[in-house]
């Protein structure tokens, strides 16, 4: 039976009666303090707030509200009510039922929180944990108590160095960006303009790396099908011989001379196709590994020796440009020699012959048949030269081209420098009886081994040591620089220099150097093993061994400062004279006059600094542009001469600007750059 229940003296109202009256009151208890809050927020400036000094300024009913909404609201809900206060003023009801802000409020229950704007959406828990966490970290959020003055600048003095620290990064990438450009610039002006539709990128054949892919695949096929033609010959297969040298025929029209993909013709994946079937019908019937690797080696003993005798050819071939006079010099020297003979003998002599004996001058010694050429050294020396008036120079050639010499000069002489040309055929002292060259040259013996019929004729066998059967070691204008007191008596000291140079500085402080008592000033060649006598000079001989240390320096021709006065006191063309007589069998050296040289100055030579003298531009493609910028003397050794259409296109310009290729004569024969 139910216990009875014990009523007090109260009605009993219903729960739900309660209901609204807690709803209304909790709302109006909200919207009291949003618009004392709102009121502090406004009336106090912001900076006063985060200082705390706002505070002060507030009654006691705003004080309490301020302080509870702290510890009711995170400072992301206090922020939005500042900056919402901070543009419209007090906050008034009006001002939230425009703006709906008390729609954002809900009474979810009994138990239930209270929920922010749905912007916000923290829940209670949320709520208080970031209450919490804002009343620990005091020193980024503190609203309950003020910040002093040093926590204050210290905090200005983070967003200053972060405010900077972006300045500079954003400044770092501006300039990332200038140096990538300024490199892509400097790219695109390195690129050769005059090149460019050759070597191109956007070309079709260079879409793909392999560019000639297609190429070597013909070529391979090719090669297969010669080895399978001559095993199906060899087991008599006579219906795969011809199918094989049918597709080989057309296979090999397709690829013609074609060195890249682009030069095939269309039809060239056709023949691929055919000639693929053909090879894995012949793989099929006819392998054999032991027959296949015979056959390749055959092959590849051939093209190794056809290799050797096409650089045999090619080697033969050079020397023989090397050794040419091309057809406009031809011309140019025969057009002058014409107009000499027929200038009267008054107009054929040369200014200032009394130059001609001063030791005081500047002398050099330049032995040419060469007439471009030699007109390109004295040009380059005189426009170089500091008192053009003190040089003198003293040109010899032979007497094919002595009065095209003489007529050049005469007709462009080198301003008020001196010059005086002789002919070499008439050094009545030079003859076969004192100089042994001259006696070697008319022996049988060399006869025979520059004329004569045993001597090998083909381009492949004819290379063999061609280069010291040129003409010019026949001609006593290369041997004439071992007999320059001869040639000069009155002289102390005189500059050589070889037809194929061009000088670019002013040569007169070659005059100051001391030679130390030595013969010969010239610079060295030797590298590591380079250019050291056991290059030029025959070591197995005794002779040779005894006298000479295989790896003493070599030097160079071409630019040489000689002290006649110390060459007459050591008799250095007694010295000449002794090794050449020795060497009549070519057993010490071959033809030439640098292994001649270096014996002969032996122990006589001193040392130039290199930026005398810079050689290789005749056969060196790779040598430092500022090494040749900052020479006083470039040297065209080699067999690629400036004036031959094989000469090296980097190296010409220093050569060519020199001459003036709008001179009558020039023109006439078709000389130019």
């Amino acid at each position: 039976m139910p216990m009875a229940v014990k009523r007090g003296p109260h009605r009993n109202r219903p729960a739900g009666s309660r209901f609204p009256i807690a709803v209304f009151a909790f709302v109006l208890f909200l919207v009291s303090l949003i618009f004392f809050v709102g009121r502090g927020l406004y009336t106090s400036d912001q900076n006063d707030i985060l200082s705390g000094a706002g505070e002060q300024n507030l009654d006691w009913r705003e004080r309490e509200a301020l302080q509870h909404a702290k510890s009711l609201f995170s400072k992301e809900v206090i922020d939005v009510i500042a900056a919402s206060t901070n543009d419209m003023g007090p906050l008034s009801l009006d001002f939230f039922r425009k703006n709906n802000f008390l729609a954002s409020w809900k009474v979810i229950g009994e138990n239930s929180s209270v929920v922010t704007d749905p912007e916000i959406n923290l829940t209670a828990v949320d709520a208080k944990q970031e209450t919490s966490r804002v009343k620990v970290d005091e020193a980024s959020d503190n609203y309950a108590q003020p910040l002093d003055p040093a926590k204050l600048a210290r905090r200005q003095l983070r967003e200053t160095k972060r405010a900077s620290r972006a300045t500079e990064l954003t400044q770092h990438d501006d300039e990332s960006i200038l140096k990538l450009e300024s490199a892509a610039i400097e790219r695109s002006k390195s690129v050769d303009s005059a090149v460019l539709g050759k070597y191109s990128i956007w070309r079709k054949e260079n879409e793909n790396e392999n560019s000639d892919s297609t190429v070597r695949l013909m070529r391979d096929q090719i090669i297969m099908a010669r080895v399978y033609l001559s095993i199906a010959k060899m087991k008599n297969r006579a219906d795969l011989y011809e199918q094989l040298q049918t597709r080989l025929r057309e296979s090999q029209r397709a690829l013609g001379e074609a060195t890249a993909d682009a030069d095939l013709p269309k039809s060239a994946p056709e023949r691929i196709k055919a000639m693929g079937q053909v090879l894995s019908k012949s793989r099929e019937q006819l392998y054999d590994c032991n027959l296949v690797t015979t056959k390749l080696r055959a092959m590849l003993q051939s093209a190794d020796e056809q290799v050797r005798s096409l650089k045999k050819q090619s080697t033969f071939l050079s020397q023989l440009a090397a050794k040419t006079i091309p057809n406009g010099i031809h011309c140019l020297s025969m057009r002058l020699t014409i107009d000499y003979y027929l200038l009267p003998m008054e107009k054929r002599r040369f200014p200032r012959t009394e130059n001609l004996e001063n030791p005081s001058l500047y002398h050099y010694a330049l032995f040419s048949d060469n007439v471009l050429a030699a007109s390109v050294v004295v040009n380059s020396t005189v426009k170089n030269a500091k008192d053009p008036s003190k040089h003198v120079f003293h040109l010899v050639t032979d007497k094919l081209n002595f009065g095209a010499m003489n007529m050049w000069f005469l007709l462009n002489p080198p301003g008020k420098a001196t010059i005086h040309v002789e002919n070499v055929d008439e050094f009545k002292w030079l003859n076969s009886s004192y100089c042994p060259v001259l006696r070697q040259l008319e022996s049988a013996a060399m006869k025979n081994y520059y004329f004569k019929a045993d001597h090998p004729t083909t381009l492949s066998s004819g290379a063999s040591n061609l280069k010291y059967r040129n003409p010019k070691y026949l001609s006593m204008l290369n041997h004439l620089r071992f007999y320059l007191p001869q040639v000069y008596p009155k002289l102390d000291k005189i500059l050589f220099l070889d037809d194929d140079i061009v000088v670019q500085k002013d040569l007169t402080g070659l005059w100051a150097v001391d030679l130390h008592g030595k013969v010969n000033g010239a610079v060295e060649t030797c590298g590591e093993s380079f250019h050291r006598f056991d290059k030029y000079l025959n070591f197995s001989n005794p002779h040779i061994a005894r006298n000479f240390d295989p790896n003493a320096c070599g030097w160079a021709y071409g630019m040489n400062m000689f002290d006649l006065k110390e060459w007459k006191k050591k008799d250095i063309t007694g010295i000449y004279h002794k090794w050449q007589n020795m060497n009549e069998e070519r057993t010490l050296w071959k033809l030439g006059t640098l292994p001649p040289g270096l014996i002969t100055f032996y122990g006589l030579t001193h040392p130039l600094q290199k930026s005398w003298h810079v050689l290789g531009l005749g056969y060196n493609p790779s040598l430092d542009r500022n090494e040749i910028e900052n020479a006083a003397v470039v040297h065209y050794n080699g067999n690629m001469k400036p004036w031959l259409e094989l000469a090296m296109t980097k190296y010409k310009g220093y050569w060519t600007k020199y001459i003036k290729y709008d001179h009558p004569y020039l023109r006439s024969c078709k000389l130019s750059e």
